[in-house]
């Protein structure tokens, strides 16, 4: 990396954005005011994931006035792991970037990750850190998440990573090379294995509106991790019909014996019994085939090939 720093870096600031036309000026003004005053060549790659509330609008005036503004503007609301993809490929610089459009990635650590990338590091993860909050539905299952994961995954997720990092090129081809569709950056990115360094960040007030994570977008997103990075919910189901055959195998030994022994009286008929074990047997299977329907319609949705998002317009793309 010594090379690097006798010359401009090309650096991609990649913003996926979806109705946050509050916040947009803003963010931008923040963004421009640290990197206005850095010795490299920037580019900032917006990605509209489909937003009805005016974001387009303003993002077409900012980029008239500032030629190093591109707008990506997606056909539809693919979701927020794909408006990042979207900006990753249109990456071309020597560093990418990305961080959200809300500004609760402060822009002040712009210099700071690219600082430790020409020190020789692939990855720079943000880390949020979330000492002295109060505890909060998002953050427990958050924290849960995250242990999950990290238990039943080969691939370890550092708990209150987000989406605002840095990437070296090499890094960046990396992602690129990765085609599935179910997207979870942050694990594909820590499967990699590049070098990597965590650099913490107190995470600032959203500067308008409110999260558009919602809950099930969250669940969704936890679903693409846990399905794709893990064979865990199939042995989970195997394990729990092992141990019903288990208790099974002791219930026909305990009949067995009775009948042996001539204690047959012992032997209760009834219907109760026999309900519940067909019952918990039934839940056994049904669970287990859930896990593997999941799978097989992830499977499906692969192969078919469908692109994980589209672009309906492009402003100020140098690429073409």
């Amino acid at each position: 990396m010594s090379s690097r720093r006798k010359t401009k870096l090309k650096i991609d600031l990649v913003i996926p954005i979806y109705n946050e036309v509050e916040s947009i000026s803003k963010t931008y003004a923040d963004v421009r005011q640290v990197v206005d005053g850095l010795p490299h060549e920037f580019r900032f790659i917006y990605v509209d994931d489909g937003s009805n509330d005016g974001t387009a609008d303003s993002l077409r005036e900012i980029s008239a006035n500032d030629r190093r503004v591109t707008l990506l503007t997606l056909s539809r609301n693919f979701g927020h792991q794909a408006a990042l993809t979207a900006g990753m490929d249109a990456s071309q610089g020597d560093i990418m970037i990305s961080l959200d459009a809300d500004g609760q990635h402060p822009p002040a650590m712009i210099p700071k990750m690219i600082g430790l990338i020409t020190q020789g590091y692939d990855i720079v993860q943000g880390q949020r850190m979330e000492d002295g909050r109060a505890a909060s539905f998002k953050k427990l299952t958050s924290n849960f998440f995250y242990w999950l994961i990290n238990k039943i995954s080969g691939t370890q997720v550092m708990p209150g990573a987000a989406d605002f990092r840095a990437l070296s090129r090499n890094a960046l081809d990396g992602v690129r090379s990765m085609q599935e569709y179910h997207r979870f950056l942050r694990g594909m990115i820590s499967w990699m294995g590049y070098n990597s360094v965590i650099l913490p960040y107190h995470e600032p007030e959203r500067i308008a509106g409110r999260s558009k994570y919602s809950l099930g977008k969250m669940f969704r997103l936890a679903s693409d991790a846990i399905f794709s990075f893990s064979l865990a919910p199939l042995y989970i189901g195997l394990s729990a019909g092992f141990v019903f055959f288990i208790l099974a195998c002791g219930q026909l030994t305990y009949v067995l014996s009775l009948w042996l022994t001539g204690n047959t009286q012992r032997v209760e008929p009834g219907w109760s019994s026999l309900m519940g074990v067909l019952l918990i047997a039934s839940g056994i299977i049904m669970i287990l085939l859930g896990f593997i329907g999941v799978y097989v319609g992830y499977i499906f949705q692969e192969v078919k090939r469908r692109p994980v998002y589209l672009i309906k317009g492009k402003t100020n793309d140098d690429s073409e």
